[in-house]
Order: structure tokens, then C-alpha cells, then sequence
């Protein structure tokens, strides 16, 4: 019995990403970030949309990879204590429809982002530096490693 507790999941990180409406908020959320930096005025579009894919990407790797345990008390005795949020979500079952979105949508960011930036070679390698840094911690061979002894604790 869990007093005090207003949810019926163990962890109720495992299954945010499959609550009505998360999908369509997140790309809300990024469009909107998008519509922000286009409204500055001495920002080009390329500048934008590379800005775009780069606080996106860097947001979406604090939120889902350096973030670990959960917001709310559990009765699983810490054992999610150590595991970021990407280990969480799905109770770490690997290619759910989740997990594919959110590998998935850097990666359709990413050829926009290419594609407004008309693969301009400076914002190809900063694009492709930055989706990299998002989507190899998603892997399952990563899952659980913390390279170098980074996030271990």
C-alpha cells in the first residue's frame, strides 16, 4: 500500500511517453522554440534552425540522460536510483513506440535542420556533432554504461 501516493505505476517515469498527448505536446514544444529564435531579427534562418536542432538536442540529453532516479516517492526500494531517465522509460524494454519517437525525432530535426542550413559545411559538422551526442547514449549497448565513470553516481 502506497499512502500519499496519487498513481497506480511503481515508477511513473516508465510510462510518461505514452500519455495522451505527450507526442503532439513535444513537437509543439519544439516548434514553438523554433518560432522564438525565427522572431529574433538578426538571426538568419540557418542560424535558427541550427540553433534550433542544437538546444533541442542539448535539452532533450540533460532531460533524458544525465537526469537520473524519479521526482516521486517509490516503492522500489531505489532501485531506480541509478538509472537516468532513458533506462526508465518502458521499464528499460528496448524499440517500443517511445523509444522510437524519441530517437527518431532528432533524427527528422537533424535533415530539416540540413536541409534550411542548405548543408552548409560549418552547420553540418555542429548538426552532426550534436545529433550524435543525443542518439549513441540511446543505444542498447549503452544502456547502463556510464563511459569514463561520467553519471555513475
Amino acid at each position: 500500500m502506497n499512502v500519499g501516493v496519487a498513481h497506480s505505476e511503481v515508477n511513473p517515469n516508465t510510462r510518461v511517453m505514452n500519455s495522451r498527448g505527450i507526442w503532439l505536446a513535444y513537437g509543439a514544444s519544439v516548434a514553438t522554440l523554433h518560432v522564438v529564435l525565427l522572431s529574433i531579427p538578426f538571426f538568419s534562418v540557418a542560424i535558427v534552425w541550427t540553433l534550433t536542432n542544437v538546444i533541442h538536442n542539448l535539452v532533450m540529453y540533460l532531460l533524458l540522460h544525465t537526469v537520473k532516479g524519479t521526482p516521486f516517492e517509490t516503492p522500489d526500494q531505489g532501485k531506480d536510483r541509478l538509472l537516468t531517465h532513458w533506462e526508465q522509460i518502458d521499464y528499460g524494454m528496448q524499440c517500443t513506440a517511445s523509444r522510437k519517437f524519441l530517437s527518431i525525432s532528432p533524427v527528422v530535426l537533424y535533415l530539416l535542420t540540413s536541409f534550411y542550413t542548405k548543408y552548409d559545411h560549418v552547420h553540418f559538422v555542429v548538426n552532426t556533432t550534436s545529433l550524435l551526442s543525443v542518439l549513441l547514449p540511446k543505444l542498447p549497448q549503452f544502456h547502463g554504461v556510464r563511459v569514463f565513470g561520467i553519471n555513475k553516481y
